[in-house]
């Protein structure tokens, strides 16, 4: 029913930025929970930040003051700024979308992010 579709990744040095976007289908995105999930190599998948409809958010506490979450609904796109990275920040990163009920979930494919001199 609902389609995820993310870019953006690639490799980055220390220190350097990249800016993640997610597509979304469906005619209610302006009412869906939207979030940003990572994970590393040999780790649990765990969340990076999300977004609700008021446009309230929360941040890991490890990405605080680096990330910043946002979206546009008239393009039906959540974005995930991502600045002062570090080589911990490496992995891939997945697009959710919480349905307004909130019992469905929805994830894209992913993207790699990497970080490395």
């Amino acid at each position: 029913q609902v389609q995820l579709v993310e870019s953006g990744g690639g490799l980055v040095q220390p220190g350097g930025s990249l800016r993640l976007s997610c597509v979304a289908s469906g005619s209610t995105f302006a009412n869906a929970v939207m979030g940003w999930y990572r994970q590393a190599p040999g780790k649990q998948r765990t969340l990076v930040a999300l977004i609700t409809s008021s446009l309230s958010t929360d941040y890991a506490a490890s990405v605080k003051g680096r990330f910043t979450i946002s979206r546009h609904n008239a393009k039906k796109t959540v974005y995930l700024q991502m600045n002062s990275l570090k080589p911990e920040d490496t992995a891939v990163y997945s697009c959710n979308y919480r349905s307004p009920g909130g019992t469905l979930d929805y994830w894209g494919q992913g993207t790699q992010v990497t970080v490395s001199s």
